[in-house]
């Protein structure tokens, strides 16, 4: 029996969308949960909408401002979370953006900052708690996309940074799980959040919701620890919101 309220959980890019969803789901369990954020104001307004949940199921909520593009303040994000909760059990690599473009139009600073923050911030985060997650045999979590097999015009950024985190999760999983760590990449298709400056509204009601994100998650930590999903695709059910 996996004991979840005795977990404690990272997750970047957790002020909203999917990384929220997922502080959720888990503090629902009794996990206590850190989010990280680029500004203090969003980590203020969301720990002040998850501090009644975490309260309710006698978790821990914490916000620590951290830049994933930043290899020195992911360190000192992880020195801090485990100075406030102890050993980090779940680490997810969620926080991403997208700049779609074609090639031609694509600026360097677009492709840079698409590749620094949904690659390079995957590896950051994997590499600050890698010895933790290998000390208490923890589990690593990155959030790519299907756009990380499935490529598009328009995309080549962003294809490039997803078929990255795929692929990098992937072999990394190869790395630890010698020592006991599990790794998952999740790719999610069309999910109602804020990406690519979207306001989830009613008519997202065909989409992937960001709770159905944390079930997952939910659902892959409490799995005997002898079985890994080692990679998840997830679609909605009705593509464009077709009905019959």
């Amino acid at each position: 029996m996996i004991h979840l309220k005795e977990k404690n959980a990272f997750i970047t890019g957790g002020t909203k969308g999917i990384g929220f969803g997922i502080a959720q789901s888990l503090l629902q369990e009794g996990v206590s949960v850190v989010i990280t954020g680029r500004t203090k104001e969003s980590l203020q307004k969301a720990t002040s909408e998850l501090t009644p949940l975490a309260k309710s199921h006698s978790a821990k909520i914490l916000g620590i401002v951290a830049d994933v593009r930043d290899y020195e303040s992911m360190a000192s994000a992880a020195k801090n979370a485990m100075e406030n909760l102890g050993p980090i059990d779940l680490v997810i690599a969620n926080a991403g953006l997208g700049h779609f473009a074609p090639v031609h139009q694509l600026s360097v600073e677009q492709w840079h900052e698409t590749i620094n923050t949904n690659l390079n911030g995957v590896f950051y985060t994997l590499k600050v708690f890698a010895q933790s997650l290998m000390d208490h045999q923890g589990y690593f979590i990155s959030i790519s996309s299907l756009a990380g097999t499935n490529f598009f015009a328009g995309g080549s950024a962003y294809n490039a940074s997803k078929f990255g985190v795929t692929g990098f999760t992937q072999a990394a999983m190869l790395d630890l799980r010698d020592y006991g760590v599990k790794m998952t990449t999740i790719m999610p298709g069309s999910v109602a959040t804020y990406f690519n400056d979207h306001v989830p509204n009613d008519d997202d009601y065909w989409k992937i919701q960001k709770e159905d994100l944390g079930q997952i998650v939910v659902q892959l930590i409490s799995m005997h620890p002898r079985s890994l999903p080692s990679k998840i695709e997830l679609r909605p059910t009705m593509p464009g919101g077709t009905r019959k």
